[in-house]
């Protein structure tokens, strides 16, 4: 491609760098591990960007021993002449002015991730140091930043390694630990993201090496969205060929991959310029519409349908989608980029939808008679379903049902009220006992509760221990979830430190996950981890959560077992614990041990709750098999 003028003129400053580090959940959501991680998207986006537009094929993320990271790209390089409003090089305004860019005129980018300007400053302003290296022009110069002001002048320095020659920009930074505390780059993390962009960017290389531990991950797709589809539905039964097209209408440029499974589930992941925008918006709306519409049109047609009319629960069971645009001048909501408001884009992709899924099934009378069947079956299943959801709408369905189940609590801020699930009558009643009533409350479920992954929503709702799981958060479930709604902000499982207690966690991890995903993709889901020993020696009591901990307590005591005037406890369960014990380890937010459950990366969440609670057999027999050598706990 032939390399268009790019230089310092073509920078636009639209406001000062200011109080970004007094305030830095505004510029990157938190100051998390979730806000860490958003540095390097924010650097990420300006390599992409340049692939978007031709000038780059290549880029390697390196994560150092010392928690800093490089992003290096072969662009075009940041340009680096004087830039007149402020007497500086492009590159220096660029790092250390806020809302700097050349994407805000669409002269130089035409699409664009990063297009807010004030990526690269805000992760200038959150580092410790930053250095920039640019390639450009057969030279390569050099500058570096401490907690986002230069410290040197930029510099024309050697080419380095084998980079001798090829133009591009070369981006390390470390975080600052004074905003981010602790937190460490994830590796899986920022796979899982560079595992995207290739999927998302046909032919560009993503090299990721983690210095830490030696590993490397290499990420091309020559095939773009059919290769993402592929790996999505990878130990599925898929009911047809994949339906691929792209078009372009109005400069929005729309690419959209669709394929059924056997599955009960939907799995829509959904991208505006390379962003993933994990709450939608319009032109995921118009992509619902289209898909009703047309399906429910041919099936008409067709004479398929007999009466039964589709809704969009229905077209969407057993569906796998990815949709991914690229516009202009995407309206994001938020710095953090997860929705998308530009109310023109719902018609355009519906109308694109409508006039490519509407030839794919005309044209393949097979695919679509499979594709009408799975969304029958599934039509039909809601009518089953409709008179149990009711039942679970119902306001006094908590009162009506569930007398001595739930034992609430006083708060009435939703925000400050827990709940802990617990398995068995014997550990709730010691969790009732234990609890603090003004915001704990306590929800017993008997036993193994359905696995959601092998059955319908009419066979869920069925089930008691469901239905006053639902009707206790108060939320909905499936498409009538709302987060707005829900009860309570932590939703504690506590269940015993034993394979059946896993199984429990699992089985309920699946149906948050499978129908209530916003509680874990808000961080709302946590895990209780009781001890698994405790050991008296005189009056010093100690809890061990791990046998490497009792050893080590042991060891600290100087105790073993057996000595007298020792008593040491095993837990086999949380109904051998009294209400004193059950309070001091498991409950009192002062001393227990919670984990939260957090999303990082849906597309192997899928997949992993897909093989390990699916109804294919062979794939779970694969994964075991690879898995062996990690298990923890085997009960044989």
């Amino acid at each position: 491609m032939e390399e268009e003028s790019y230089t310092a003129k073509d920078i636009q400053v639209l406001k000062d760098l200011t109080a970004v580090r007094k305030r830095p959940s505004m510029y990157i959501g938190d100051t998390s591990s979730r806000g860490l991680h958003h540095l390097v998207n924010e650097v990420l986006d300006n390599s992409v960007d340049e692939a978007l537009i031709g000038f780059c094929t290549a880029i390697e993320v390196i994560i150092h021993p010392d928690n800093s990271v490089t992003v290096n790209d072969n662009g075009r390089g940041i340009p680096v002449d004087l830039h007149q409003e402020y007497n500086l090089p492009a590159v220096e305004v660029v790092m250390t002015k806020l809302h700097a860019g050349g994407k805000f005129d669409h002269k130089v980018y035409k699409v664009a991730g990063g297009l807010h300007g004030v990526g690269i400053s805000v992760v200038n302003a959150l580092s410790e140091w930053l250095e920039v290296e640019v390639r450009r022009n057969g030279h390569c110069y050099f500058q570096r930043y401490e907690r986002g002001k230069s410290v040197s002048g930029l510099k024309e320095e050697e080419y380095a390694g084998e980079n001798n020659g090829e133009s591009g920009t070369k981006i390390r930074f470390k975080p600052d630990s004074e905003i981010f505390g602790a937190y460490e780059f994830d590796t899986n993390f920022l796979a899982s993201r560079l595992r995207e962009l290739a999927f998302l960017n046909k032919g560009l290389l993503l090299h990721l090496k983690d210095e830490r531990t030696g590993e490397e991950k290499e990420f091309q797709y020559e095939g773009g969205i059919a290769s993402f589809l592929e790996y999505l539905n990878r130990d599925k039964r898929v009911l047809h060929r994949a339906i691929l097209f792209e078009d372009e209408k109005d400069d929005v440029k729309v690419e959209i991959g669709i394929q059924y499974n056997e599955s009960y589930v939907e799995n829509i992941f959904s991208f505006v310029n390379n962003v993933k925008t994990i709450e939608g918006g319009k032109h995921l709306s118009g992509f619902k519409a289209a898909l009703t519409r047309a399906l429910n049109e041919y099936g008409k047609a067709n004479n398929l349908l007999k009466k039964v009319s589709l809704d969009g629960e229905d077209v969407r069971e057993g569906l796998t989608a990815v949709l991914s645009l690229k516009l202009p001048e995407p309206q994001f909501e938020g710095q953090t980029k997860t929705k998308l408001g530009n109310s023109e884009v719902k018609g355009i992709v519906e109308s694109i939808v409508r006039e490519h899924l509407w030839d794919f099934l005309d044209e393949n009378p097979t695919d679509a008679n499979g594709i009408i069947q799975k969304v029958v079956d599934a039509a039909r299943a809601r009518e089953a379903a409709r008179h149990a959801r009711e039942i679970v709408r119902k306001k006094d369905f908590i009162t009506d049902s569930l007398p001595g189940k739930l034992a609430d609590c006083s708060e009435r801020d939703p925000a400050k009220r827990e709940i802990y699930i617990v398995e068995g009558d014997s550990a709730g009643g010691s969790a009732k006992q234990a609890r603090d009533k003004n915001f704990q409350a306590i929800l017993p479920i008997r036993g193994k509760i359905l696995n959601v992954e092998k059955a319908r929503l009419d066979k869920i709702l069925k089930s008691t221990e469901i239905r006053t799981l639902v009707t206790a958060l108060g939320a909905g479930i499936g498409e009538d979830f709302g987060l707005e709604k829900v009860r309570y902000h932590k939703v504690i499982i506590m269940s015993d430190a034993d394979v059946d207690g896993a199984h429990i966690r699992t089985l309920l991890l699946t149906f948050f996950y499978r129908y209530m995903q916003g509680l874990v993709s808000m961080n709302h889901v946590y895990i209780a981890m009781p001890p698994l020993y405790m050991v008296k020696k005189g009056k010093e009591t100690r809890y061990a959560f791990s046998d490497s901990e009792y050893v080590k307590i042991l060891e600290e005591l100087n105790v073993k077992e057996g000595d007298a005037g020792v008593k040491i406890q095993r837990y086999k369960g949380l109904g051998e614990m009294n209400p004193e014990q059950l309070w001091e380890t498991t409950m009192n937010p002062l001393t227990r041990c919670i984990k939260r459950v957090t999303l990082e990366d849906a597309a192997e969440a899928d997949w992993l709750f897909t093989v390990l609670m699916g109804e294919e057999v062979e794939p779970r027999k694969n994964f075991i098999q690879a898995h062996a050598k990690e298990v923890m706990m085997l009960d044989v």
